[in-house]
């Protein structure tokens, strides 16, 4: 998977794809909230076994039912399309979570 940092025209449409995270220059950022605090440790352990397969770990933080994700890649210093592939199938696990 790419890690050459995305262009300012790219992070434009991941934007557009992505519509539930924020997309700045350095990072992807989402909030998710779950309806208990199993429900969201459940998203994380999930989301963590395909960070560990993609070699790529999200920075993260959860209290009760909130998941804070921000993902960059860090080497780069910035969005590459492995924190996309990443946003894309957290996006995936954490269903309609909000």
């Amino acid at each position: 998977m790419a890690r050459e940092l995305l262009t300012q025209d790219e992070l434009s449409e991941l934007a557009a794809e992505l519509g539930a995270w924020e997309v700045s220059g350095s990072e992807l950022r989402r909030t998710l909230r779950f309806g208990n605090f199993v429900e969201a440790f459940g998203f994380m352990a999930a989301a963590a076994l395909v960070a560990e397969k993609m070699d790529h770990h999200p920075n993260w933080s959860n209290v009760y039912s909130t998941v804070e994700v921000a993902l960059n890649t860090h080497d780069r210093g910035g969005v590459t399309e492995l924190d996309a592939a990443l946003a894309r199938a957290m996006d995936g696990l954490a269903g309609a979570a909000g």
